[in-house]
């Protein structure tokens, strides 16, 4: 099974191909086309704000080829609100393949923004990429802006606000949380993204 890392800039590529290794797969890391094309699972890290996230593909000339994908893709952080149609963050047209628009956490007292640190996951939808996940189990999030839940929503969580901790539509599938970072829970649906 060849499985790539779009190598889109994000800071989080690192740590995101050494959890796929202790799963015992080694993912290149690349931005050509027929390589991301060609592979049976591609997963899109990120971690940074939307607007230069999409100028790095656009750059790259990977905004048609993601979204021309069939074979199961995996946004992770950033790479999951890129799949969305659109962010606040930078007023930014995102992939549009998850028909979602990216919103900023509303400030409030006590409530930090960037939400940072660890929450528990609610599953909302049965789905091959939870299989396992046992409500309530937390994962590690960091991050200011969020998916809203809607159908596309498997797991949620809370900050303030309820919002999409894992997401999917066809092939496209999404966590907000750093599943590199999330113990158990992340290796497990890393596992399971892997078995799609």
């Amino acid at each position: 099974m060849s499985v790539v890392l779009v190598d889109a800039g994000g800071t989080n590529i690192g740590s995101v191909r050494y959890a796929l290794q202790r799963l015992g797969v080694d993912a290149a890391l690349t931005s050509d086309a027929a390589t991301i094309r060609a592979a049976d699972k591609v997963i899109l890290p990120g971690v940074g704000a939307a607007g230069p996230g999409m100028a790095r593909l656009r750059e790259l000339g990977l905004v048609e080829v993601l979204r021309s994908l069939r074979q199961p893709v995996l946004g992770v952080c950033l790479g999951m609100q890129l799949l969305c149609t659109h962010s606040e963050e930078g007023d930014t047209e995102c992939l549009g393949l998850i028909p979602a628009l990216v919103r900023r956490f509303t400030e409030a007292p006590g409530l930090r923004v960037p939400h940072m640190g660890w929450n528990g996951l609610s599953i909302l939808r049965e789905h091959p990429l939870l299989a396992g996940l046992g409500e309530g189990e937390q994962a590690y999030f960091v991050h200011s802006y969020a998916v809203p839940t809607g159908d596309w929503t498997l797991a949620a969580s809370d900050h303030g606000e309820t919002f999409s901790a894992a997401i999917a539509r066809n092939n496209f599938h999404g966590l907000q949380f750093h599943p590199e970072r999330s113990g158990t829970v992340g290796a497990k649906l890393l596992r399971n993204f892997l078995e799609l």
